[in-house]
C-alpha cells in the first residue's frame, strides 16, 4: 500500500499545476508601463503576442523536449539535429547571451525599486532618474549575486520561489485589486476608455515598445521539458498551455491598465511608473507608508531572479562547451563545480553595458535600447527553433515522438506563425520608440545593429577555432551523436 501511495504522490502534474508554473516562469511586472503607453490598445498587443508567439512557442518546444528527452543539449540538440552543429551553438550561445544582456534591464528596475524605499516620492524620483546611482547600484547587485553564485546555489531554488510570489504574484494581484477599489470608490481614471482596441498600422514607430512583449512572453520554452510529468499530454499538455496563456494575459492586461487608471498617458516613465502607480494609490487610500513595503518586495522580486539566472543558462553554456565548443579557459569551474571563468566573463559584459548609462540621455533610454537588443537576439534563437521543428517533421519524420503536434500541415501552421511573428518583432525592434527620448539615432543604430553583428558572429568563430584538445568529457559523458551523424557512419560502414 505504501508503495502505490508513494507511486501516486509521484503521479503527472495537473493541468491547472502546470498552467500555473508557466504563468510563474513567464509574469514579470516590470515591462507593464511600456505597454500602458498603448493605453486600451495594450490588449490588442497581448492578444496578438500570446496567438503568434506564446502558445506556438510552449507547444513546439514540448514536441521538442518530448522528442529529445533522453538526450542532452536542449536548444542546441533541438537546432542541431535539423542544421547541424554550428547553428545549434549558435542558438545556445544566444540563449546564454540574450541573459546576460537582459541582467542590467531588470537591475535597472530594481534600483528604481530601492530608489522608492524613501518616503519622500519627489526626491525617490530624483534619485531614480539620476544615472550614477542607477548605474552603482546596478554593478553593486549583480556582482554581488556573481559572488553568491560561486559560492554554490543550493539554497537559491527557496529564495526564487519566495521572491517569485513576493515579487510578482502578490504585487500585481495587489496592483489589480487597488484599481478596482480605487474605480469603485470614485477614483477618476486617467486612462482614455474610447481609445481604438486595434492600433495605428501607419507609424511603425508606435509599434516599437510593443514588440518588446515578446520579451515578456520569453522563457515558454522551458515548460516543454514537463510535458512527459502530465497524464495524456497528447490532450492535457495543450489545455495547460491555453489556460496558462489566458490566466498570463489576463495579468498583463488588468495589470496594465491598473496602472493607465492612475498615471497620465503623458507622464508614464518606463522604469518609474509601477512604482509611482503604487504611490497614487496608496496616496488615494492615505496609506502612502505602505509605499516602501512594495519598493522592498519589488526589489527582492528582482534579487531573486538574478540569483536564479546569473548561473542558470551558463550551466546549459558549460555542458555544450564542455564537449569541444568552448577553450579550456571557459571550461573552469571552482570547487564547488560553479562555472566561475564563464561568470567572471558574463560579470565583465554586464559591467561594459552598464558603462552606456554614460552616453545615453536618460536611464530609461538605456533600459529601452537594451530591453530591444535583448528582444532582437532571443528572436534570432526562436526563429532558429520554429523553423528546426518544421525542418525535424521531413529529417527524422519516423523517430518517436511522445507528443506530437498533429499533423505536417498543423506543425507548418503553428511553427509558421510562431516563426513569422518573431520575424515581424525582430523587424520592429530595430525602430526608434516615438514613445521615448532616444537620444542620437546614430547610437541608437549602432547599439542594436552591432550588437547582434558581434553577439552572432562571435559563435563563429569560436566554432571555427575549436580544437580535439577542447573536450574535457569522459568517455561515458559523450554527447549521444545527432541522428546525421549517425547516418553517416551508417552508410560509411555499409561501403566497407
Amino acid at each position: 500500500m505504501s508503495s502505490t501511495v508513494t507511486k501516486k504522490s509521484a503521479a503527472k502534474l495537473s493541468v491547472f499545476t502546470l498552467a500555473i508554473m508557466n504563468i510563474t516562469a513567464v509574469v514579470s511586472l516590470r515591462g507593464l508601463p511600456a505597454e500602458a503607453e498603448y493605453g486600451v490598445t495594450s490588449a490588442f498587443y497581448y492578444l496578438f503576442a500570446a496567438i503568434v508567439f506564446l502558445i506556438p512557442t510552449s507547444l513546439v518546444a514540448a514536441e521538442l523536449a518530448a522528442m529529445f528527452q533522453d538526450k542532452q543539449g536542449g536548444v542546441f540538440r533541438w537546432v542541431g539535429e535539423a542544421y547541424g552543429k554550428r547553428l545549434g551553438f549558435l542558438a545556445i550561445w544566444i540563449q546564454w547571451v540574450q541573459s546576460t544582456i537582459w541582467y542590467p534591464t531588470v537591475l535597472t528596475f530594481g534600483a528604481v525599486a530601492i530608489a522608492f524605499i524613501g518616503l519622500q516620492p519627489s526626491a525617490d524620483m530624483m534619485l531614480a532618474s539620476n544615472r550614477i546611482y542607477t548605474l552603482v547600484v546596478v554593478l553593486i547587485i549583480y556582482w554581488l549575486a556573481t559572488f553568491i553564485s560561486l559560492k554554490g546555489l543550493g539554497w537559491v531554488g527557496k529564495i526564487s520561489k519566495i521572491g517569485g510570489l513576493v515579487g510578482t504574484i502578490i504585487p500585481a494581484g495587489l496592483l489589480i485589486i487597488l484599481a478596482i477599489i480605487y474605480l469603485s470608490t470614485g477614483g477618476q481614471s486617467q486612462m482614455n476608455w474610447n481609445g481604438s482596441f486595434f492600433p495605428d498600422l501607419s507609424n511603425f514607430s508606435n509599434l516599437v515598445l510593443a514588440s518588446s512583449i515578446f520579451l515578456f512572453f520569453a522563457g515558454m520554452e522551458m515548460s516543454g521539458v514537463h510535458v512527459k510529468d502530465v497524464e495524456n499530454p497528447s490532450k492535457n499538455y495543450p489545455k495547460a498551455v491555453f489556460v496558462g496563456a489566458f490566466i498570463t494575459v489576463l495579468i498583463f492586461i488588468l495589470g496594465t491598465f491598473s496602472l493607465g487608471i492612475i498615471i497620465p498617458q503623458k507622464d508614464i516613465n518606463l522604469t518609474q511608473s509601477l512604482l509611482t502607480g503604487f504611490d497614487g494609490y496608496f496616496n488615494y487610500l492615505h496609506m502612502s507608508w505602505f509605499s516602501p513595503v512594495i519598493a522592498i518586495a519589488l526589489a527582492f522580486g528582482v534579487l531573486a531572479s538574478v540569483l536564479t539566472w546569473v548561473s542558470g543558462p551558463s550551466k546549459g553554456l558549460l555542458s555544450v562547451g564542455r564537449a569541444g565548443y568552448l577553450p579550456p579557459f571557459l571550461q573552469k569551474t571552482n570547487h564547488n563545480g560553479v562555472q566561475k571563468n564563464i561568470l567572471l566573463v558574463q560579470g565583465c559584459i554586464v559591467t561594459l553595458l552598464s558603462l552606456l548609462f554614460v552616453v545615453m540621455p536618460s536611464v530609461q533610454t538605456f533600459y529601452q535600447i537594451l530591453s530591444q537588443l535583448t528582444v532582437l537576439l532571443y528572436l534570432i534563437m526562436y526563429m532558429l527553433m520554429f523553423s528546426a521543428a518544421i525542418v525535424l517533421r521531413y529529417k527524422m519524420k519516423d523517430a518517436k515522438r511522445p507528443f506530437r503536434l498533429g499533423n505536417n500541415l498543423f506543425m507548418w501552421i503553428i511553427g509558421g506563425l510562431g516563426f513569422c511573428g518573431s520575424l515581424l518583432a525582430f523587424v520592429l525592434s530595430f525602430i526608434p520608440p516615438s514613445q521615448i527620448p532616444s537620444g542620437s539615432p546614430v547610437v541608437w543604430f549602432a547599439v542594436l545593429i552591432l550588437g547582434c553583428i558581434i553577439v552572432v558572429g562571435i559563435p563563429f568563430i569560436i566554432y571555427a577555432m575549436r580544437k580535439p584538445s577542447w573536450n574535457q568529457l569522459k568517455d561515458d559523458e559523450q554527447f549521444e551523436p545527432f541522428h546525421w551523424e549517425k547516418k553517416k557512419l551508417n552508410d560509411s560502414t555499409k561501403k566497407l
